[in-house]
């Protein structure tokens, strides 16, 4: 929808989104942490660390504008023992190269003053960083599409691409359509509908579901913020945290396991062509033989609910068993590749009249009105071929 908005915004006449849900935003867009993420850890100078600065102050101001619900609250990110206080500093190195503003660097008892229940040998206070309501965020952006002359097609799943001389012809649930250019944001389909339009996709989307807890409302007291550990080098998960949600709350996890399907939210739901198209993938594989002991724990937090309270207890300790209820999922839609490495950073691949996307990798939703733009101008090219 971003994408969308920014060619009308350019000056594209006919722009018409084909959404395979029955509404928008039922997947990655309302099934992520809610935060806003300011980019301290990304490498100073990568396509991440410079979109995710202008992407929250840009998502800010969008969420100021049009009234939807946000709070700029502060992250705390802290370290639980000295070994990791170099990890920190470097963060602190990054965080300040990459542009972000009053950060500061606290000892355990300045940790404190911010979260008096968090256990650390040292901190970084965030303050730029906050929480949205993406889902409202998501609705806006409908209303404008339609507003400027935009078309949403829900209910449009797409079945098949053809390429009929210099024009795409969409088959879809919802009839056909024709297009000069087409862009892919399908996010956790991204790699199939590459391939259906006739190019190839250097990854595999992998689904990793990301399970969480809540806090129970006479617990709550415990996270004034959001609380974060270092992230562990290599790895696009950030370990489980504390997260306050701008509808209430305060959400714990999550972990990171394979989803049975791409979009498994549960483990009920399984899909044998998702779970065959992952199995059968040399790079998820070796990626599993290469980091065997990160994916046995997360393996152990998802099934032995102790784990994963004695991993919030590195934060929080006061945290108990029985403080934990059942919370919400999202799948990560990660692209890996055929030698085990996930993609980091952003991934397009385009072919004639088609701009494909595929890896947005977090701050995707944050930066998500300038990654549109990046979007924009890339199909813009096709537009004028």
């Amino acid at each position: 929808m971003a994408t969308a908005r920014a060619l009308l915004g350019r000056g594209v006449g006919r722009v018409r989104l084909v959404e395979k849900e029955a509404a928008v935003a039922q997947h990655q867009s309302t099934h992520n942490s809610g935060v806003l993420h300011a980019g301290l850890q990304y490498r100073p100078g990568s396509q991440k660390a410079r979109l995710a600065r202008l992407g929250i102050r840009a998502m800010t101001e969008f969420c100021r504008e049009h009234g939807v619900a946000h709070e700029v609250c502060g992250k705390l990110v802290v370290a639980t023992s000295h070994d990791q206080l170099p990890r920190l500093e470097e963060m602190l190195t990054r965080g300040l190269r990459n542009g972000l503003q009053g950060l500061r660097r606290l000892d355990p008892e300045e940790a404190r003053e911010v979260e008096p229940h968090v256990r650390c040998v040292g901190a970084i206070l965030v303050p730029e960083e906050g929480i949205a309501d993406f889902a409202g965020v998501c609705h806006v952006l409908e209303a404008e599409l339609a507003s400027a002359g935009g078309e949403v097609v829900t209910g449009a799943e797409v079945v098949e691409l053809v390429r009929e001389g210099s024009q795409w012809r969409l088959v879809t649930a919802a009839g056909d359509f024709e297009s000069k250019v087409i862009v892919n944001c399908a996010g956790l389909h991204s790699d199939r509908i590459t391939r259906m339009a006739g190019s190839r996709p250097p990854c595999r989307i992998i689904p990793f579901r990301g399970e969480y807890y809540r806090l129970r409302r006479e617990r709550e007291h415990l996270v004034r913020h959001l609380i974060y550990p270092l992230p562990e080098p290599g790895f696009p998960f950030l370990g489980v945290h504390f997260t306050r949600r701008v509808t209430g709350g305060i959400d714990a996890g999550p972990n990171a396991v394979m989803a049975f399907a791409r979009e498994g939210y549960d483990l009920a739901t399984v899909n044998l062509r998702d779970i065959v198209d992952a199995g059968s993938y040399s790079g998820l594989w070796r990626f599993a033989f290469r980091h065997t002991h990160m994916v046995a724990r997360e393996l152990a937090q998802s099934v032995d609910r102790h784990r994963f309270v004695a991993a919030l207890r590195n934060l929080v300790p006061e945290v108990s068993d029985d403080d934990l209820r059942p919370g919400s999922s999202g799948v990560r839609a990660q692209a890996v590749l055929p030698n085990g490495d996930f993609v980091h950073d952003f991934l397009w691949v385009e072919a004639p009249g088609a701009v494909h996307v595929l890896n947005a990798p977090s701050p995707a939703a944050t930066a998500s009105l300038v990654i549109g733009d990046e979007i924009a101008v890339r199909a813009l090219g096709h537009l004028a071929a």
